[in-house]
């Protein structure tokens, strides 16, 4: 691989990019440290135009400002710290993942199970013994999900009891679902948060889950794709500056390898003139 060295305007145009963008990235650490020439012109190499795919891809996957941690961390010459926060985003995805399937279950668990039965509470609605009796449920058991602000039955006026309407039953029986299949109260908040959100009926709770699914995969791939472009840079980096952290470290090799480039790109024998800084 040759280490040809571009000028500002050189490597804006392989990218597609303006050169003001270009001087943007290199100044906020997402490209590597420009060397410069005698005149005090930036001049970029082979590492510079290998980085701004990677970074795109990972923008794509990743979003700009975890795109932008990652490359950072990269020049700062932690490689194992900029694969942590790969490893972060993608855990998150997977919790979102997690929290939509649950949702699903639960809707399905509840979709045909409305409370029929006509409460003696205010307008019909169910007090909390009869919400209990309904749910198969302790009276105890919908007050700790109460404190814990997954159902909220408003109180009936004068009385302060509490009155379980449709909505609220279905919460609670979504709860009382999820926590007999071992979910913890905060991987079940997004799941009530999901379903309030959507509104609207069975059917279009279910198109709305589909679609977010959809969302998820496509995130997913983008997040792959993203990963494979930054894994293609990391041998870049080996390549050209001989970076090779084999116990994942994070030793001051790796910080010597990528201040190198700066410094490598920057020779000022033969340089380009000074068209664009």
């Amino acid at each position: 691989m040759t280490d040809r060295r571009l000028r500002t305007v050189d490597l804006a145009r392989v990218a597609g990019l303006s050169t003001q963008q270009i001087r943007n990235y290199e100044e906020t650490g997402v490209l590597p440290a420009a060397g410069r020439t005698e005149s005090g012109y930036r001049v970029f190499g082979e590492v510079h135009r290998q980085a701004l795919p990677a970074y795109r891809a990972l923008v794509r996957g990743y979003g700009p400002v975890t795109a932008a941690r990652i490359m950072r961390t990269v020049h700062a010459g932690d490689v194992p710290a900029a694969l942590a926060l790969v490893d972060e985003a993608h855990a998150g995805l997977h919790e979102e993942r997690t929290a939509l399937h649950a949702t699903g279950r639960a809707l399905e668990e509840t979709a045909h199970r409305a409370p029929e039965a006509v409460g003696t509470g205010a307008a019909g609605r169910l007090r909390i013994g009869e919400a209990a009796r309904l749910l198969g449920v302790r009276t105890s058991a919908l007050r700790v999900w109460e404190t814990a602000g997954l159902v909220a039955p408003p109180r009936e006026r004068g009385t302060r009891y509490r009155l379980y309407g449709p909505s609220d039953v279905r919460d609670a029986r979504i709860v009382h679902s999820l926590r007999r299949a071992g979910y913890p109260f905060a991987q079940i908040r997004p799941v009530l948060a999901e379903l309030r959100r959507e509104g609207g009926s069975t059917a279009e709770l279910r198109s709305a889950l589909a679609a977010r699914a959809r969302t998820l995969t496509a995130r997913t791939r983008a997040m792959l794709a993203g990963a494979g472009r930054l894994h293609a840079y990391l041998d870049c980096l080996d390549r050209l500056y001989g970076q090779n952290d084999q116990d994942g470290l994070g030793d001051q090799n790796d910080q010597d390898a990528v201040s190198a480039v700066g410094t490598t790109t920057g020779s000022t024998a033969g340089a380009p003139g000074p068209s664009a800084t």
